[in-house]
């Protein structure tokens, strides 16, 4: 289950006010997840269409607490329990609020339960895709065929009652879909791929049933940031540090949509020395040879080992590569007369710094960023710190930024710096280097790339006992980790397929010589954070 809210109180509703002047809403949705796999996907889906969603703890939030909130909208995922086996742990009086619910699977299988109607076990249950067949006309089946593609995984179905009006069926479940006043349910999963016009149905929940209003404004906000942008860099000089993630190449299209305004000259600096395996490429592939950016790359390895000697504190090496950074984008912007620097910098970076948005209220220093109160000798521009991830990626999409780079995994500022326990050598550089390679290479040939957020590789500081070959050696341990999350500030450790771990622990043994074991972190942000350090 994705862990968020887990209790409603002043601190909580004052954090997420401030997030909605962030995304610039005064609306909110609410993901109740209940167990199903696919849970993060239904998070990825209301991300597109721009509204704020937070996810609930259904065995913790209460209707007390959902009337606190005043949602403009819930949504019940699906999950593996049978309603009447077991007890769901949710508190089924929020359905009697009269907000606008949105039950797919286990969720819909829960209101239907409330209202009166009976769920049983299914004769012929279904997995797999099966024909979606709509029976009425509804807002919530705007622009989808009468017929259309949907992934159904369930062994149980909703019994016919009076207070059901049945919407859509498919081959072996007669009500597939149905609602009962503010109600409304499916039984199949719009989340995923395999259901054609499952991101139509999340838009006409959040739009036609729940009538929402403050949709995030990507577009119009893309607009707006590039006006800006225009006004601030005309017959001006602008380096950006590139990296070759997501938020830095959102900044290179937004200064490129405002170059096409006015008359500027724009740099970018490529630093090497902590970066991951693949990123150098996709500065090239992207960047490289653009007649709209002149791109230079500078190795500074041994500048970063010479600055880290000595330091062991994730918090002492996040300082020491800071000042490197810094140095070398103040050199650049001198050389190019650069009259700004601009940064791919996030709320999210400000905020885990200790700052806050508009405010002057102290918050905790939870882990020091690159790119946050560095005091340039120029102007910062930084048009995505009023962002966090998901809103940044939509702007990214409405500006040209190709796909590829919009959903490249978030990469630390720091870098492998804080994927290392311990001091950094150029050895465990490279050791973390070629760790990262094999574990996300086979995240893609697995096809599991895009379904989570982040993942990473460490190399720790724990030494294993090994056999290689007829002899004892000593090995290092590489702890792996993945995600799901939304914008970074909470996340679900991703349960990861076993076979699939076994692979990439037997190709860091044997491909790495020094590595010795490898292990899989579990925990949830809260209580860790995301990166290791």
């Amino acid at each position: 289950m994705i862990h968020t809210l887990t209790k409603i109180d002043d601190a909580v509703l004052k954090e997420i006010e401030a997030e909605k002047q962030v995304r610039k809403t005064n609306e909110l949705f609410l993901l109740f997840p209940l167990g199903s796999q696919f849970d993060h996907l239904i998070l990825q889906k209301v991300e597109k269409l721009g509204v704020y969603c937070l996810v609930a703890d259904p065995a913790r939030i209460t209707a007390a607490d959902v009337q606190k909130l005043n949602p403009k909208g819930i949504i019940l995922s699906g999950g593996p329990a049978s309603v009447y086996e077991e007890k769901v742990h949710f508190d089924t009086a929020i359905l009697d609020l009269g907000i606008p619910t949105f039950g797919i699977c286990l969720g819909f299988q829960l209101w239907a339960q409330h209202v009166g109607a009976e769920v049983k076990g299914a004769k012929k249950r279904e997995f797999g895709v099966h024909t979606f067949k709509t029976h009425i006309e509804s807002p919530l089946f705007t622009a989808i065929p009468e017929l259309s593609a949907v992934l159904e995984s369930h062994g149980d179905i909703v019994s016919a009652h009076e207070k059901l009006t049945i919407l859509g069926s498919t081959e072996n479940t007669p009500i597939a879909a149905a609602m009962h006043k503010h109600l409304f349910g499916v039984q199949f999963h719009p989340e995923v791929s395999d259901s054609l016009f499952g991101e139509k149905l999340f838009e006409n929940f959040i739009f036609e049933f729940a009538r929402a209003q403050d949709r995030y404004p990507a577009q119009s906000m893309a607009e707006k940031k590039v006006h800006q942008l225009a006004e601030e860099i005309k017959n001006k000089n602008v380096l950006l540090a590139l990296s070759g993630g997501s938020d830095s190449s959102v900044v290179a299209y937004l200064l490129k949509k405002a170059q096409e305004l006015v008359d500027t000259k724009l740099f970018a600096v490529y630093i090497k020395g902590i970066d991951r395996p693949d990123d150098e490429k996709c500065v090239l592939q992207f960047f490289g040879d653009k007649p709209w950016l002149s791109v230079k790359i500078i190795d500074a390895t041994d500048a970063f080992v010479t600055a880290l000697a000595g330091k062991v504190t994730m918090k002492d090496k996040r300082i020491a590569m800071r000042g490197i950074y810094k140095n070398i984008l103040e050199e650049e912007a001198k050389r190019c007369e650069a009259h700004f620097i601009a940064q791919g910098t996030l709320y999210t970076d400000v905020s885990e710094s200790g700052g806050g948005y508009d405010t002057g209220t102290r918050k905790a220093q939870i882990k020091i960023h690159h790119n946050v109160d560095l005091g340039f000798s120029v102007p910062e521009l930084a048009p995505l710190i009023d962002c966090v991830k998901d809103n940044a990626r939509n702007i990214g999409r409405e500006v040209g930024v190709p796909e590829e780079l919009v959903t490249r995994h978030p990469f630390p500022g720091p870098g492998l710096v804080v994927r290392i326990e311990g001091e950094i050598t150029k050895e465990k550089l490279r050791i973390a280097r070629d760790a990262d390679n094999i574990y996300i290479e086979e995240l893609y040939r697995a096809g599991l790339y895009q379904s989570i957020w982040q993942a990473g590789a460490v190399v720790t500081q724990s030494v294993t006992t090994c056999t290689k070959g007829d002899e004892a050696v000593s090995g290092a341990v590489i702890a792996l980790w993945a995600v799901w999350s939304v914008n970074g500030f909470t996340a679900q450790c991703a349960e990861l397929p076993y076979d699939f771990l076994k692979k990439v622990s037997k190709r860091m043994t044997n491909e790495i010589r020094e590595v010795g074991a490898v292990v899989y972190r579990l925990s949830d942000k809260p209580p860790t954070t995301i990166e290791w350090g």
